[in-house]
């Protein structure tokens, strides 16, 4: 395999324009798993690691070099909430946002948190620049995004009125290391709720009929907080697999966004 240890982002977009078939590889938690069970083999990879542009990071845009164990620290509360549920230690200081987002995992740890505050990937080639997508646009499949081959991830922007009160969970066959069998995201601000879910449909999603229903309650009593689960778990799209049931996700979907919504209110 050949490899290419880019300097800059300029080096690493030249590189993938000329090989279009290789793999950017930054901290190598997801690529290095399947070349190591050989369910897959590039011909050639982009190492990222040195590429000092990707590590950049504000409250508003975050690099996709940005390693899971910087992102612990991060502001935004459900961010650092969810980093510090990546794996183990050692994963997450190799980690990156950028390859949660470039793997498309249904269960990926970040993805529900970029679905609640609409953030957008950003994009760039070396021969047509830069791009932004929404999250809806990019994210297209199980493992499956809108990314063109000459094309790198490059950040995650976020939108400047980002509400404050947010919180993250997830459930999992234990409490550490484990891939969620459902995950959430519950954001409460001046602008209302919003409710995103991982690992119940093939891509992240929104809850956006409980969004809607909750958003029309000033001050939610028991009953409403308890049909805005009843719509949660109604309108995921989960499947049964090996980590899960599709009635137990169901349920798990409706449990947490309840929970979070009831810790963004207290």
């Amino acid at each position: 395999m050949e490899f290419v240890a880019a300097k800059d982002l300029d080096e690493a977009l030249v590189a993938k324009a000329n090989h279009p078939d290789a793999e950017f590889l930054a901290g190598g938690t997801d690529l290095m798993v399947e070349v190591n069970l050989a369910h897959h083999r590039p011909s050639s990879a982009i190492g990222l690691r040195r590429v000092d542009e990707l590590r950049e990071m504000t409250d508003l845009r975050i690099g996709a070099g940005v390693t899971w164990a910087t992102l612990e620290s991060h502001p935004h509360r459900a961010l650092a909430q969810a980093a510090r549920t990546v794996g183990s230690p050692q994963i997450r200081a190799a980690g990156t946002l950028g390859g949660n987002i470039g793997t498309a995992s249904p269960a990926g740890d970040g993805l529900p948190w970029i679905a609640a505050l609409d953030g957008t990937i950003e994009l760039r080639s070396k021969d047509r620049g830069t791009r932004v997508m929404p999250w809806r646009e990019f994210f297209v499949g199980v493992k499956r995004t809108a990314i063109l081959p000459d094309e790198a991830i490059v950040a995650v922007r976020i939108p400047e009125d980002t509400p404050a009160r947010q919180e993250f969970a997830k459930i999992g066959v234990r409490n550490a290391m484990v891939i969620s069998t459902v995950s959430c995201v519950v954001t409460h601000g001046d602008n209302g709720t919003t409710v995103a879910l991982g690992s119940v449909a093939p891509t992240p999603m929104r809850a956006t009929r409980a969004e809607e229903m909750i958003n029309a309650e000033k001050n939610p009593s028991e009953a409403a907080l308890a049909e805005f689960a009843r719509i949660v778990s109604e309108e995921v799209r989960p499947i049964t697999d090996h980590r899960s049931t599709e009635s137990y996700r169901r349920h798990g979907a409706g449990v947490l966004a309840r929970r979070l919504l009831e810790r963004c209110l207290s």
